[in-house]
């Protein structure tokens, strides 16, 4: 039998504490929540792996320390409105619930949504809501917010986002600029999002997030 409370220790202590996180919610919501119980049941086993983790419908759970190292750039604190965009069956939204007041998670895929709903439930996480609709729209009826994630690759922000976030709030994205990703913290401030330099990850594009390409005769 699987000992996942094990994996779970594990991960922490080579994935996540030895790659730069420093805040203490951070690493104590990571050893707080079952990763396993977030992923396909066929995937249990390898849900604790240093990779992007495939769930299928064209969406993955970040690998784990591309995941906490953006929430840890993001500076949650105990009050804080979350919005996390392609949030897929939930970890992400119920480990940014153990240190934010209330996250908004976002996932395009119908069922999926509806899945990640019933996870977090049975999980006895509460304070996330989950709505499926377009990612690149966040949603904007519960905005501004204090942070916003967005899990998965992005070539272009659209303006809808930033717009959700509120004065000083930060938000945190994955770049990829040709091979490379680059991860970068943004924060609002007189009304426009100043970029800088996080880390390197990677992770596949999101839809919606792509550069619109020009027509070449």
């Amino acid at each position: 039998m699987t000992d996942f409370a094990a994996r779970r220790t594990m991960m922490v202590d080579t994935q996540v504490r030895p790659n730069d996180i420093t805040r203490l919610p951070v690493i104590e919501a990571m050893l707080a929540v079952p990763r396993e119980e977030f992923v396909p049941t066929a995937r249990r086993t390898v849900a604790y792996s240093e990779e992007n983790l495939d769930l299928g419908g064209g969406r993955i759970m970040l690998e784990p320390r591309t995941l906490a190292k953006m929430i840890d750039a993001l500076d949650i604190r105990a009050g804080d409105l979350v919005l996390d965009l392609g949030c897929g069956l939930g970890y992400a939204p119920a480990v940014l619930a153990r240190i934010a007041q209330t996250v908004v998670a976002i996932e395009e895929n119908e069922d999926m949504a509806a899945e990640a709903e019933q996870r977090l439930n049975a999980a006895g996480i509460f304070n996330v809501a989950v709505m499926a609709g377009p990612l690149v729209a966040g949603n904007a009826a519960q905005a501004p917010y204090d942070a916003i994630l967005i899990e998965g690759g992005v070539e272009e922000l659209p303006g809808a986002i930033p717009d959700q976030l509120k004065e000083g709030g930060r938000i945190v994205a994955l770049f990829l600029e040709g091979a490379l990703g680059v991860v970068r913290l943004g924060q609002k401030v007189q009304g426009q999002v100043t970029w800088r330099y996080a880390f390197n990850a990677h992770a596949p594009l999101l839809p919606g997030f792509a550069r619109e390409r020009g027509f070449s005769l």
